[in-house]
């Protein structure tokens, strides 16, 4: 029996540009946790090596810091690790790779295949057969070697490989790099373990992207795993198993909102989440004055308590009801000011805040004086 884990898609040195740097830092940081988690299941499984199919970091420009962190962070398994490089750090001819030897930071038991071909692994009872990119885009199949390679007789007959298995990725690939989707069985492969594809997906029943250990985009494609893979002899069918290594979950949800119950929905949901969860929200519709507060307060206290609350009120109105404006007592000249905002806020972003705060300043204006009165 072999057994080991297969995992793709690290990104090490990912930059989260659009999140402010409070929460980019911690999403950043996850990554190296992920490998961490990766390296210790792998200890408490006992597996026998671990396959990464590529993409171990983002860019080839990361820091020597940044190098040294993420072999650091195999230590907890001292078994083979077996890399290949991806689209996002090729192996050229100076590359992420090269520095990483110039440095000496890659241990010993770090298997790099810098070209294609075979290692093997006789003591496991292992032969992995490496597609390594050597460029960023290619428009062969670099896997196509793999059908004529010979292996040991006796070991395992493991692919890896990186890029879009035809057919069945062809909008949402990270790089062109095509992959046959019968090469398993073309290449008498007992599993192919692939990479670039950042969820977790089955092509065949030998065949598999294990997806990013770390989700890093708003896609319900089951990131955050590792898959634990066991062969029981060279022509058996490979036994897959899941393990979820994520630290957070990422959502993307879209609400429209015009009843005071909807904000209570809205708010139900949001209590469920915590600060594990990256939330997307977007929201559209019309609501009241007291409606518009209760929800701002509820977003206040999401975005406290999640890792990241990305935020997109533009489609929602604030629409306050006459009695909402005659409750405001804004007379004169704030009331003209208040009905040209009331007027002038759709498509306006700038106009629906500034009716926002004006109703809130004419409400915190009102408190003082009801608080007199009941005095």
């Amino acid at each position: 029996m072999t057994r080991f884990l297969h995992t793709a898609d690290w990104q090490i040195g990912r930059q989260y540009g659009r999140f402010a740097p409070e929460d980019a830092i911690p999403l950043a940081e996850a990554r190296f946790l992920a490998v961490e988690r990766i390296a210790a299941l792998a200890r408490e499984r006992r597996v026998d090596a671990v396959l990464v199919a590529g993409d171990v970091f983002d860019a080839q420009t990361v820091s020597e810091r940044t190098l040294r962190r993420l072999f650091n962070a195999l230590a907890a398994f001292d078994g083979p690790w077996v890399l290949i490089p991806g689209n996002h750090d090729a192996a050229l001819a100076e590359s992420v790779w090269t520095r990483a030897r110039r440095f000496n930071c890659i241990p010993p038991n770090v298997h790099l295949f810098e070209t294609g071909g075979v290692r093997a692994f006789a003591g496991i009872g292992l032969a992995v057969l490496g597609a390594p990119l050597t460029q960023r885009h290619t428009h062969t199949d670099l896997t196509e070697p793999f059908d004529t390679l010979e292996t040991p007789p006796g070991l395992v007959r493991v692919g890896l490989a990186h890029g879009s298995v035809q057919g069945l990725l062809a909008e949402e690939v990270d790089s062109a790099n095509p992959i046959a989707p019968d090469r398993a069985r073309r290449a008498r492969l007992d599993y192919l373990a692939l990479g670039d594809w950042h969820g977790m997906k089955p092509i065949d029943e030998r065949t598999w992207y294990s997806g990013t250990p770390e989700p890093d985009r708003f896609k319900g494609n089951a990131p955050g795993h590792v898959l634990e893979v066991a062969i029981a002899a060279p022509g058996a069918l490979p036994e897959v198993t899941p393990h979820a290594v994520a630290l957070h979950r990422w959502h993307e949800h879209g609400e429209t909102l015009s009843l005071p119950g909807d904000v209570e929905q809205l708010g139900e949901r949001l209590v469920a989440l915590g600060a594990s969860d990256v939330l997307a929200l977007t929201l559209s519709g019309r609501l009241d004055l007291a409606s518009h507060q209760r929800l701002q307060a509820l977003l206040g206290q999401a975005a406290g308590r999640l890792r990241s609350l990305q935020l997109d009120q533009e489609a929602l109105q604030l629409a306050p009801t006459e009695a909402d404006v005659e409750s405001l007592r804004a007379d004169g000249y704030l009331g003209e000011v208040l009905g040209a905002l009331r007027a002038r806020q759709e498509g306006d972003e700038v106009a629906r805040e500034a009716l926002s705060v004006l109703a809130g300043l004419l409400r915190e204006r009102q408190a003082p004086a009801a608080e007199g009165k009941s005095a």
